[in-house]
């Protein structure tokens, strides 16, 4: 992803002036951290572990948990370590790698919410066919479609957004870099950001 600008890394929003509350966001954002990791990694392990568990809802369900883990792996950490050490940088491929893998995760997200209610719908109006419509081959290629679908959702935005010219300095004013803040520092025609904030 070549930019003709010579920025080589961004700074992300301070959460707080003073150090105090830099660390009371860090514990904060810990504590938050390792209660998404232990609820979803109990439930992972609980479906992997258990025989009973292993149905088509529960499948979505392991699905869904590692998407979790994984979205909000992408942001806190750094938010956590720039509240630490008392700094705003994050480098232009942590900054790409960080907007690809967040709308990875979310629209693959909102991909297996789309499947899992439609693994529902089949369950409750259609509870004889449930078995033979949702075998373990459809469950695995519909979770396949969430994630590939994520996948090409993210590879499309984060090759477009970073192929834009930035010319509009390097403040990222949020704590972890997204397409509307990367639009924002642009150099491109104000209708195009538009577009793509739209988008």
């Amino acid at each position: 992803m070549p930019n003709s600008s010579s920025i080589s890394e961004f700074l992300l929003l301070a959460l707080a002036d003073t150090r105090q509350l830099q660390l009371l966001h860090f514990w904060l954002f810990l504590g938050i951290y390792l209660a998404a990791l232990l609820g979803n990694g109990l439930i992972s392990t609980a479906v992997a572990c258990d025989q009973s568990l292993h149905t088509p809802m529960y499948f979505f369900l392991l699905n869904l948990a590692l998407l979790d883990l994984g979205c909000i792996s992408t942001t806190l950490p750094k938010a956590m370590a720039n509240a630490l050490w008392d700094t705003r940088a994050i480098s232009y491929a942590g900054c790409a790698a960080q907007v690809f893998f967040f709308l990875f995760f979310m629209s693959a997200e909102y991909s297996l919410l789309t499947v899992m209610s439609y693994d529902r719908f089949v369950a409750i109006y259609k509870p004889l066919k449930y078995g033979t419509l949702l075998c373990s081959r459809a469950c695995v290629t519909m979770a396949a479609a969430a994630w590939g679908t994520g996948f090409f959702y993210s590879m499309l935005h984060t090759v477009n957004t970073f192929s834009l010219p930035l010319c509009h300095g390097n403040v990222v004013n949020q704590f972890f870099c997204e397409i509307p803040q990367m639009l924002k520092l642009s150099c491109s025609q104000s209708f195009l950001r538009e577009f793509w904030l739209l988008v």
